[in-house]
Formats: C-alpha cells, sequence, structure tokens
C-alpha cells in the first residue's frame, strides 16, 4: 500500500517538518517531502535530449529502456518504443508482457518491425527476410526521428496522439543487434543520431560487441555484462521475466 501522505501532512510531523525546514535552506528540488504518485498529466520535459547505448552480454539491456519509458510516462512524457528484431519466434508464447503493460500505461506505444525467428539461427527463418525487416525498421526510425523534429519538444504532448506527431523519449530497442549482424549500416545508425532534434532523448539497445562507432556520439554508453545466467544451465525464456 502507499503512503498518501500530502505535504500538509508532512509539515505536522515532527521529523518531516525539520527536512522541509533544512530543505528549504538548501533550497533543495526534493523539498524534505518523502515521494509519492501523483495523478499523471501530459507535461515536457526541461532536461531532455540525450543519446543512451545500451550494449553487452548480459540480461537487461531492453528491461532498462522499458523502465526508463514507464518512469517518462509517469512524468508525463510521451513516449514511444520501435523493436527490433524481435518478431516472435517458435521457443516462447507469442505473449509479451511489457506489449500488455504498455498498452495500459498512456503516454506509452510500441511497434515491432523484427521478423519471426531468431537471425543466425537454424529455425527455417530466410535471412534475407530478417535483414529487410532491419531495414525497413530503420526506415521507420529515421521517419519518427523526422516526426520529432517538426514537433515543440519543449511543450506537452497528447499521450493519445500517434507517434508520428512526436514523442519526448524514442526507445530502439536491438538496434545495435541488428547493426552488429550487418543487418542495417553502423554508418546509418550514426546518421539517425545525427539528425534527431535537440530536444529528443533517444535511447538505443542491443548486440553483445561494443558498438564503438558510437563513442563520439553517445552520452551514456552502458555495458550490461553477463556474471551469470540461467540460460548457460538449460533454463528457457520464462513467462514474465524474459517475455
Amino acid at each position: 500500500m502507499s503512503d498518501s501522505r500530502t505535504d500538509a501532512d508532512e509539515s505536522t510531523d515532527g521529523d518531516g517538518a525539520k527536512r522541509r525546514h533544512r530543505a528549504a535552506e538548501r533550497d533543495t528540488p526534493g523539498r524534505g517531502i518523502t515521494p509519492a504518485e501523483r495523478p499523471i498529466d501530459p507535461a515536457a520535459p526541461e532536461e531532455f535530449g540525450l543519446v543512451q547505448v545500451w550494449w553487452g552480454d548480459g540480461k537487461g539491456k531492453t528491461t532498462a529502456a522499458l523502465g526508463m519509458g514507464a518512469r517518462a510516462v509517469g512524468h508525463g512524457y510521451r513516449v514511444h518504443m520501435l523493436q527490433f528484431m524481435k518478431g516472435g519466434a517458435d521457443s516462447v508464447e507469442a505473449v509479451r508482457g511489457e506489449y500488455n503493460a504498455i498498452a495500459a500505461l498512456p503516454g506509452f506505444s510500441y511497434e515491432n518491425t523484427g521478423h519471426y525467428g531468431w537471425h543466425g539461427m537454424a529455425d527455417g527463418s530466410d535471412e534475407a527476410d530478417h535483414e529487410r525487416d532491419a531495414r525497413a525498421g530503420l526506415e521507420r526510425a529515421r521517419e519518427l526521428v523526422d516526426a520529432a523534429g517538426e514537433r515543440a519538444l519543449d511543450e506537452p504532448i497528447d499521450p493519445d496522439s500517434p507517434p508520428e506527431d512526436g514523442v519526448h523519449l524514442l526507445i530502439l530497442d536491438e538496434i545495435i543487434y541488428a547493426a552488429n549482424r550487418d543487418l542495417i549500416d553502423p554508418e546509418d545508425v550514426r546518421d539517425l543520431i545525427e539528425c534527431k532534434p535537440d530536444g529528443l532523448e533517444l535511447v538505443l539497445t542491443g548486440g553483445h560487441e561494443e558498438p564503438t562507432y558510437l563513442d563520439d556520439l553517445a552520452d551514456l554508453i552502458t555495458e550490461v555484462g553477463k556474471v551469470k545466467h540461467p540460460i548457460d544451465a538449460g533454463q528457457r525464456a520464462r513467462k514474465g521475466t524474459e517475455y
């Protein structure tokens, strides 16, 4: 159960009043108040515009991006996720918990341009189809970046509007994986970043090979490294943690 105390409630609490007083003296953003949920109204970010890169052989790259997306829509910002390389596979059910969750969050939307199956695996999928769909994903990403450039990103965006009307945060999930596998040209990924509007926060994920070609363009680069993973012991993907 959440703590629904208001600012006024905390002001009557001895410890809370002391915190608030100290915070007021230091003029801190937190104001000495314990965070709690608030109503979500459409808003515009004041400090978006960076480029984030999440890569590595560990689990958690997409998970981190989704977490940021949820946090952003919690502040009333408009978020969209475009997925590469995840068009479904025989190895797991045809359901994704993250899609269900996104559908329940106002201001968060997604789409998938990946081909069914896994590129480079003997699962019957055609390699040329994977390349075609990855290239289509890149074109779609460019459309979304261009659309954001035509929008005033320092203003709120209707949470029910299509991503073609602009977004504050764009997640390009597994785009680095597609580039690592030469399905799209890394130079095209660089060009996409260089063409983004200043106010658009861009999050790129995927791949086990270090994308050094992004070093000079990214503001944040995180390597998600595997120390131990149950898949190495034969554990299959689990519903609720992997999909």
